[in-house]
């Protein structure tokens, strides 16, 4: 059996720092920038663009979806990570036991029986939240550099968080506990979990890494085409900057610096 992954489409907007598919919504947030925009899967041609509100009075740096798109949780450079409705209606800001620095990436578990958010940022931590009461669970510390990303397995039980340190590292979320690091060669820009096969895959540079967590080996490494304008000079590979599986795990959607969104297919054969 072969598995081959191939590029299929390219998407251009503005630089796309935060990416995700869920249900019917697209989200991009562009970093540095206090608006979100929502994408979502309506009948218009290119994807149905939906409404862009101004979420902080501060710089946004990522934004997330809850499991029933009724939540919205986002983090910023103020240091503050807030819940929203989809109306753009702060419900809550949570400051007690919160990071020192930039919250750089927030996550909602997808476990209803565990309701929790989780947050990472600057200060090198990766922090639990009880959604119920918007409380401090527990902190999760080991990196050595700033945190860019976290992501939540899509059955809740894991986490794994990645950024200036170049180690992809995985947390158990029942038992608070550290379970294992990956080694990269370069800053960890982006992290998330296949949906229907336990693959992480991590954005460093212009390249992804897929990983396959039972094995601890690489699966692929994917690169970007890169463009040319001219023959004596070589152009400098875009960066990955944000990734996003479809719900049945066969397209990644990848964020780029070059302002592109490209799409890679997941295809296995017999051979």
């Amino acid at each position: 059996m072969d598995l081959f992954i191939n590029i299929t489409k390219t998407f251009k907007k503005n630089e796309h720092s935060d990416l995700f598919f869920r249900q019917k919504f697209y989200n991009i947030v562009q970093r540095y920038n206090t608006t979100a925009i929502i994408y979502t899967d309506g009948s218009k041609s290119n994807g149905g663009v939906g409404s862009a509100f101004v979420m902080d009075n501060e710089d946004v740096l990522s934004v997330a979806f809850s499991v029933d798109n009724r939540q919205i949780v986002s983090g910023s450079r103020d240091k503050t990570i807030k819940l929203w409705n989809t109306l753009a209606e702060c419900k809550y800001t949570i400051q007690d036991d919160g990071h020192s620095d930039w919250v750089s990436c927030v996550r909602f578990s997808p476990n209803h029986a565990n309701p929790i958010i989780v947050s990472a940022g600057w200060d090198r931590m990766v922090k639990v939240w009880n959604l119920t009461n918007c409380r401090l669970k527990i902190n999760h510390s080991g990196h050595t550099g700033y945190l860019n990303t976290v992501t939540v397995s899509p059955d809740g039980s894991l986490c794994a968080s990645g950024g200036k340190d170049c180690k992809a590292m995985l947390w158990d979320l029942n038992d608070g506990k550290h379970l294992h690091t990956l080694d990269h060669n370069d800053i960890i820009t982006a992290l998330c979990f296949s949906p229907n096969r336990y693959w992480l895959c991590a954005a460093f540079g212009p390249s992804i890494k897929i990983w396959d967590l039972e094995s601890k080996e690489m699966v692929e490494e994917l690169r970007p085409e890169v463009v040319t304008t001219s023959q004596i000079s070589k152009a400098e590979p875009p960066q990955c900057l944000s990734l996003a599986w479809s719900t049945d795990g066969q397209t990644l959607f990848a964020g780029y610096s070059d302002n592109i969104i490209r799409v890679w297919q997941v295809s296995v054969s017999a051979h």
